[in-house]
């Protein structure tokens, strides 16, 4: 598997330590943003982790007309260029227009294509020719496998910097379900493997206008994508999730966030030395 380098500090994949892409779902207040991300900071420097730290300057997929969406792309990028130059970390956010991609590239280090814009030739190919990492959430729509196609995408655009993400897969009725035999699947692209803990359990539309979540369950995914052999752990963190303008009822707390970490960096130490017992073919090309 390709290692990816992140910036001059952090990577993830062969070699690295587990890679944490962590912090609120939408950009708020300049002040609160630089308070989660040191609190983030500091929960994964005492677990010896790396970390970027993710938020969105645009929630361009809610499910209501009316639901808050973020401070937009300007506001947002000063925010987030604020976080990076207070506390040195690596940023992420997302794209959901081809023309983002330039801009968000001179502040982020990592540009996230959603999990509904997957496929989108044009978006895949703008974020690859920022020279930026690529994070890719796999569509709920999409099996494992299928992810190879989007990947071949990016390498044609000239990106060798992909990260791939599993967040649950659609079957309709409001719910996402996570098949853990995903997680080797993806990594026969090649990549780094990432999985989105706290999107995994959301409940898509379900509270009619806005999705709900159940976010008592996102230790126990947290856990078992250890055991299965993640590469990195994407969770939504906030002081206050109930009252968060996004995501609010699968985001976690900083608290949660450092004993799912303590839970998850023990698993991967008690497996590291572990040969793998089978060895998943390729089926994504």
């Amino acid at each position: 598997m390709t290692a990816v380098r992140i910036s001059d500090e952090v990577g993830v994949g062969d070699g690295h330590p587990l890679l944490v892409i962590a912090g609120p779902c939408v950009i708020e207040a300049q002040d609160f943003m630089l308070r989660v991300a040191e609190t983030i900071k500091r929960i994964c420097e005492g677990h010896r982790t790396g970390l970027v730290f993710k938020s969105s300057f645009d929630k361009a997929n809610r499910s209501s007309g009316t639901s808050a969406r973020g401070p937009g792309l300007e506001e947002g990028l000063k925010i987030l260029a604020a976080v990076k130059e207070r506390t040195g970390l690596p940023i992420l956010t997302d794209i959901h227009e081809s023309w983002q991609a330039k801009p968000a590239a001179e502040v982020a280090d990592v540009l996230q294509i959603p999990a509904f814009l997957c496929r989108q030739t044009d978006l895949l190919q703008a974020a690859a020719a920022t020279g930026r990492a690529v994070n890719v959430k796999k569509g709920q729509f999409l099996s494992p496998p299928e992810m190879g196609n989007v990947v071949t995408k990016l390498e044609e655009a000239g990106c060798k910097r992909i990260l791939v993400t599993e967040r649950g897969t659609a079957f309709g009725y409001n719910n996402l379900v996570v098949d853990f035999r995903g997680v080797p699947q993806l990594r026969a692209t090649g990549y780094p493997v990432v999985f989105d803990a706290t999107h995994s359990v959301q409940l898509p539309g379900g509270l009619g206008d806005a999705s709900g979540g159940q976010r008592e369950y996102v230790p126990h995914l947290a856990r078992a994508a250890a055991a299965v052999g993640v590469d990195a752990i994407f969770v939504e963190a906030h002081e206050d999730p109930d009252e968060a303008p996004s995501d609010a009822l699968n985001m976690i707390t900083p608290e949660t966030l450092d004993r799912v970490l303590a839970d998850v960096v023990a698993i991967r130490e008690a497996l590291a030395n572990r040969p793998a017992v089978t060895q998943v073919r390729d089926a994504t090309r």
